[in-house]
């Protein structure tokens, strides 16, 4: 991208495009394994599932280590399902040492209910893993600690922070039970009342959702809880959810199945609309990322011969801004947290990006809104996206050139 002298939100799009390619091509092999176990019905069930839940696919272009981990563990999965157990615990352990420690909270108990089960035994999990392990710890030392220039292993240092220092409640804190009542409930939407159901419908993915139960209740100790945490379950809860969907299509004729085929269509419809209101409202939940380019647009003068500089607040930058969004001279870009309002004047910044609609030393000089709540009214639409302000940008009172352009203001 740099060659071909592209803005840098092109590489962000290519990252992301590929990104999303790999998480669904590993979303792919684990849905073939499924259909060899389960059938194409199944098949075809799981993936309809799959299409009408939002976070999942909404997830997957997105650069997190949780994402990263979980094509891992997409494959980790389908080895499973094709009895290469080996390979599935190989794929955990990678994921586990390289992208995301607590993927250790699913390898733990996939691997003892293999042992019980006896499909692996000691000797042979420490003939085909170790040597794995250690391989995989000495390339994320090697590459992780030439790109922080210091000896660093960073998942260790996130499970010594986040387990044995037991400091991740500084993020912020839930209740245990918030995995099994907020997040799985919005991220499986119609597979969550399935997938219970399929528990008890088909006693073969019983062995499949333990482990996979394990680690969602293993991760409910944690207080700091977040849904893309246990993103990496929802295949299996799907996989559940699918062969519930089966059973009650197979037997739809049958005077209570007919009812409860009924149910299922209406949640999936249901589903679907909770899928496209939350994406509708996610396109206008980042309003500094549209800040910031409506603002290069404004903002834009050929014969700048000064640098420019923009300060960003913590709420702008974690609601769309990223180094992706940034350009060249004359704008340079501080982050810098902690500073008082009233301080903020006293600085060399020319412009402000933050949430606040006044600050001292600085004139308002448009706003973004963003996505603020739904409102249900008795004409159409029926659900409204209520948008209020929620970014402003501000310029330096001291500089005659900057408040003499033609700016759309904030009232």
């Amino acid at each position: 991208m740099n060659l071909l002298n592209l803005p840098k939100i092109y590489s962000l799009v290519a990252v992301r495009l590929a990104l999303g390619c790999i998480i669904l091509s590993t979303l792919r092999f684990f849905r073939l394994q499924v259909r060899d176990q389960f059938g194409h019905q199944v098949e075809a069930f799981f993936v309809i599932l799959t299409a009408v839940q939002f976070h999942l696919l909404f997830y997957c272009t997105r650069p997190l280590p949780n994402i990263l981990a979980l094509g891992v563990v997409n494959l980790a999965y389908g080895y499973w399902f094709k009895r290469k157990y080996y390979a599935a615990l190989n794929c955990l352990i990678f994921a586990t040492i390289i992208f995301r420690c607590d993927i250790l909270l699913l390898l733990c108990p996939l691997g003892l209910e293999l042992f019980l089960t006896k499909s692996i035994s000691i000797w042979g999990t420490l003939k085909c893993c170790l040597w794995f392990a250690l391989l995989s710890i000495g390339l994320t030392v090697m590459v992780d600690s030439i790109m922080w220039k210091r000896l660093l292993w960073p998942e260790f240092e996130v499970f010594w922070f986040n387990s044995v220092q037991n400091r991740s409640s500084e993020w912020g804190t839930h209740p245990f039970h918030w995995y099994f009542t907020s997040a799985l409930p919005r991220s499986l939407l119609a597979a969550y009342p399935l997938f219970m159901l399929g528990i008890f419908l088909d006693r073969r993915v019983l062995l499949f959702i333990l482990p996979v139960f394990s680690f969602v209740l293993l991760y409910s100790k944690l207080p700091h809880k977040e849904l893309r945490f246990i993103i990496s379950s929802v295949p299996i809860f799907n996989l559940s959810a699918a062969l519930a969907a089966n059973r009650i299509y197979n037997n739809r004729k049958k005077a209570f199945w007919k009812l409860m085929y009924f149910v299922m269509i209406g949640l999936l419809l249901i589903s679907l609309g909770c899928t496209i209101i939350t994406f509708l409202a996610s396109y206008e939940n980042y309003p500094s990322g549209h800040a910031l380019k409506y603002f290069h647009q404004y903002g834009n003068v050929a014969n700048h011969k000064n640098e420019q500089w923009i300060h960003i607040d913590t709420f702008s930058a974690m609601n769309g801004i990223s180094r992706f969004c940034e350009s060249d001279f004359p704008w340079r870009y501080s982050k810098e947290e902690g500073i008082p309002l009233e301080e903020l004047k006293q600085r060399n910044f020319t412009y402000l990006i933050n949430e606040h609609p006044s600050v001292d030393g600085f004139k308002c000089l448009f706003a973004v809104n963003g996505f603020s709540r739904l409102r249900l009214q008795y004409r159409y639409p029926l659900i409204l996206l209520v948008k209020e302000p929620k970014v402003y940008i501000h310029g330096s009172a001291r500089n005659k050139e900057v408040l003499s352009r033609n700016w759309p203001g904030c009232s």
